[in-house]
């Protein structure tokens, strides 16, 4: 055996074509198996403690299925640039030279892809920890990732073309002009992805709006180019990072942190039904548990106050009565303050808004102590289904547009 492998040396010696496409072969085949060794050492060994390491789930390890392939990709490319002198002797210096650049910018290009896996990986690992969404690490981790290609590409430029990388970034600083202009975008959008992230003015999972792009619903990502809002309706507003900065909008937050949604509405009465209370109403109100005691010192303040008209001999006609639309906003009012789902702790107003042709608006103002969409419209719809359906005791009455079947009822009416 050692002797057919000594003949076949020696042919080869006499063919140097024959002989270097062997040893290239050859040099091919072991970088192969060795990359195949290294996928399947690091596949069951490392990659199994990285997944205990950073508890991530195996539905999940697609980042660090990545990182480990382009891990394995480095150590062919190192067997071919240190193997390739085997070779050498066979042939031309320059083809060798080449080889050797071709394998060095692989060896770059295999680190690169690998930290950039690495950089995806980390962002994974840091979405997992609790209040991840209030400190987005996205913007900053493909920061890294573009300084990272971008070093990896002056190398790789250099080692192909046999030059320096000095000599390359010294003429980077002639272009610096027109590489602002062509990443200007890229600039702004890291500019603001930094200002956005360090202070916290949007966060995943905030509730934005921002009418002028269509955008209204909660954030659910933030990226160094884009950040995405997924709108009531379903669908999906994607905003330039930058525009967060330079233009206005609306955030929500604040709202879900103090735990009270405000109700604002206003009721519309008929200015036609406003009218003072006589004894029987009064009497009858009271029988009402919220008013008692706002119509007993009601009462009792009118009487004191026309007790001394009447002393000074002022005509009845200036004394002060108990008037329906005061008894009922008063009503409103203490029945906001006994409500279990409001909160008592933050502003509640009920007052009256200068009159309009549609009525007098009775505006109530208060805070449900929920902030979620279905729950808080609920807490709002009880309370004014029960305002709605109470206002005719007071002797009031809402306004309302006439109606055909209005038109109806009045055809009907003899004249």
């Amino acid at each position: 055996m050692p002797s057919e492998i000594a003949s076949l040396l020696d042919w080869l010696a006499g063919h140097i074509e024959l002989h270097a496409a062997a040893a290239v072969g050859l040099l091919l085949t072991l970088a192969w198996i060795a990359n195949r060794l290294v996928k399947r050492v690091l596949a069951r060994g490392l990659y199994r403690q990285l997944l205990a390491a950073f508890g991530i789930d195996r539905a999940g390890s697609r980042p660090l299925n990545v990182l480990i392939a382009r891990l394995a990709q480095i150590v062919p490319a190192l067997i071919i640039y240190g193997g390739i002198e085997l070779a050498s002797p066979r042939l031309d210096s320059q083809i060798v030279a080449i080889l050797r650049n071709i394998a060095q910018a692989s060896i770059v290009l295999a680190v690169a892809l690998a930290l950039g896996s690495m950089l995806s990986l980390a962002e994974q690992v840091y979405q997992g920890r609790p209040g991840a969404h209030n400190r987005p690490i996205k913007g900053y981790l493909q920061i890294g990732k573009i300084a990272v290609y971008a070093i990896a590409t002056v190398l790789m430029i250099a080692t192909l073309s046999d030059r320096s990388p000095l000599i390359l970034l010294s003429g980077l600083g002639a272009m610096a002009a027109v590489l602002m202009l062509v990443f200007q975008d890229t600039l702004l959008s890291m500019v603001a992805s930094v200002q956005i992230s360090s202070s916290g003015i949007v966060r995943v999972g905030d509730w934005i709006e921002m009418p002028q792009l269509h955008a209204d619903g909660a954030v659910i990502d933030i990226a160094l180019h884009t950040v995405k809002v997924q709108n009531w309706d379903l669908t999906i507003t994607t905003i330039p990072t930058k525009r967060l900065i330079s233009e206005a909008f609306k955030n929500w937050r604040g709202m879900q942190e103090s735990g009270g949604r405000r109700i604002k509405r206003a009721l519309l009465i008929d200015q036609n039904s406003i009218r003072f209370l006589d004894q029987a109403g009064s009497s009858r109100l009271r029988g009402f548990s919220l008013l008692d005691d706002y119509l007993g010192g009601k009462q009792h303040e009118l009487d004191v106050w026309n007790a001394e008209l009447a002393q000074r001999g002022v005509p009845a006609l200036n004394a002060r009565k108990v008037s329906n639309i005061g008894t009922f906003r008063s009503y409103v009012e203490r029945y906001l303050r006994r409500h279990g789902s409001v909160r008592q702790d933050m502003s509640l107003i009920v007052r009256q808004l200068n009159p309009t042709p549609e009525g007098l608006p009775l505006e109530i103002v208060c805070f449900a102590n929920v902030t979620a969409w279905a729950a808080y419209e609920a807490v709002q719809a009880d309370i004014f289904d029960h305002l709605l359906a109470i206002i005719p005791e007071f002797g009031l009455r809402l306004y309302q547009r006439p109606a055909g079947a209005d038109m109806q009822s009045l055809q009907g009416q003899p004249g």
